[in-house]
C-alpha cells in the first residue's frame, strides 16, 4: 500500500455501497482516514485509528458531543472509540446531507442515550446540559439548577407518548419529525 494508501480502489469500493455518500466522497473520506494513520499503520490491514486522533478533525474538534459521537459509530470490542474506515463512512454518511431523517434521529437518539439503555431519561438529560454547557466548575450547572432545569423540560414529558417517564427511539424520531430544522 505505501503511497497509494489513500486512494481506495473501484474493486474495494463495491464494500462500501451500503453508505449514503456518492462514490467521490468515498474516495475523499478514505483519504482523510488515511491521513490519520502513521507511516507504519497504512500498510496494516482494517487499521483502527484511535479516538484522540479521530478528535483532531476540525469537523470534531469542538463538538460538545464528540467523544459520544466516536464511541456510538466505533464498532471496537474494548468500547474505545477507536474507527476503521468503515466505522468512519457510517460516521460520515450518518451527518451527510444526503442522510434521510430516519438515518439522523437514529444517531442523535444513540448519541443522547448516554448510558446505552435503548430511552433518553433524566440521567441522559443530565450529561446532555452538561456536555453542552461544559464540565468545569465555572460553567457546570449546580444541582439545583439541573433539578430545575430538567423538570422545566416539558418537552421530555410531551415526548414521552407511553408515559413510562422515558423516550424511546420510536417516540423520539416523532417528536424529530415535527421539526423541519432537524434535518439542516
Amino acid at each position: 500500500m505505501g503511497t497509494t494508501a489513500s486512494q481506495l480502489g473501484k474493486d474495494m469500493l463495491s464494500e462500501y455501497q451500503h453508505c449514503v455518500l456518492i462514490h467521490d466522497i468515498c474516495f475523499s473520506a478514505h483519504k482523510r482516514f488515511a491521513e490519520l494513520l502513521t507511516r507504519e499503520e497504512k500498510d496494516l490491514p482494517n487499521i483502527r485509528v484511535s479516538m484522540e486522533r479521530i478528535l483532531t478533525l476540525p469537523e470534531l474538534k469542538s463538538n460538545p458531543f464528540r467523544k459520544r459521537i466516536c464511541h456510538v459509530f466505533s464498532t471496537s470490542e474494548q468500547k474505545d472509540g477507536s474507527l476503521t474506515f468503515e466505522d468512519f463512512l457510517d460516521l460520515l454518511s450518518a451527518f451527510s446531507d444526503s442522510a434521510t431523517l430516519e438515518i439522523k434521529s437514529h444517531y442523535a437518539f444513540r448519541i443522547f442515550d448516554f448510558d446505552d439503555d435503548g430511552t433518553l431519561d433524566c440521567g441522559d438529560l443530565e450529561k446532555l446540559v452538561n456536555c453542552l454547557t461544559g464540565e468545569t466548575d465555572d460553567t457546570r450547572l449546580t444541582t439545583e439548577e439541573m433539578r430545575q432545569l430538567i423538570n422545566n423540560v416539558s418537552s421530555l414529558r410531551q415526548s414521552d407518548i407511553d408515559k413510562d417517564g422515558t423516550v424511546n427511539l420510536s417516540e423520539f424520531q416523532h417528536v424529530i419529525s415535527r421539526s423541519p430544522d432537524f434535518v439542516r
